[in-house]
């Protein structure tokens, strides 16, 4: 029922369409999703992993999930990140990979919703250690389309690897396209 309800206010009352899809039996990966730049992001997020009844994560420092929020972020796909042992956030992500029997980390890699000429490249070293694919995801708001993209498995040549998964957000606009990263 809930996901009838997400298609209807997706598709019919907003507009937006679903490009492309995530393979289910891609259990682990890393979303690279772009352009972050509104808050809007979130909730297209959540319709789009209502919609394809695929489980998608995110982290949050450990904190976050304390009462009584906890049970409510675990529940939207939220993992909480314990950094304790001296790990640093690279590792410490890898390991849940590495506990998880299903785990899709969305990422937004330009780490503010303001304008950045630079990507974060944590995303991928985070894919590269936990032998994970690097799954595109763009929410273009010009098209009213949420693009999912093909896997793209690190081959540890970053500049080359980052050529290829940035040609999925060439032309997308964010909500707020001035603040929007700007792919070429």
């Amino acid at each position: 029922m809930k996901k009838q309800i997400y298609k209807w206010i997706f598709f019919k009352l907003m507009g937006w369409k679903i490009v492309g899809n995530i393979d289910e039996g891609v259990k682990k990966c890393v979303m690279m999703v772009m352009p972050h730049t509104s808050a809007h992001d979130f909730y297209l997020g959540i319709f789009t992993r209502g919609i394809t009844g695929l489980e998608m994560n995110f982290v949050g420092k450990k904190e976050l999930f304390r009462f009584p929020f906890g049970a409510y972020f675990r529940y939207m796909g939220g993992e909480p990140l314990d950094r304790s042992g001296g790990l640093n956030k690279v590792d410490s992500i890898a390991a849940i990979f590495k506990r998880r029997e299903v785990f899709r980390l969305a990422v937004a890699p330009e780490g503010t919703r303001n304008k950045v000429t630079e990507l974060k490249t944590g995303f991928y070293f985070i894919a590269l250690k936990a032998n994970v694919p690097i799954i595109p995801v763009a929410f273009d708001f010009g098209k009213k389309e949420v693009n999912l993209g093909k896997p793209v498995y690190p081959s540890g040549e970053i500049e080359e690897d980052l050529k290829i998964l940035k040609q999925h957000f060439v032309g997308v606009k964010g909500k707020i396209p001035e603040k929007g990263y700007v792919a070429e």
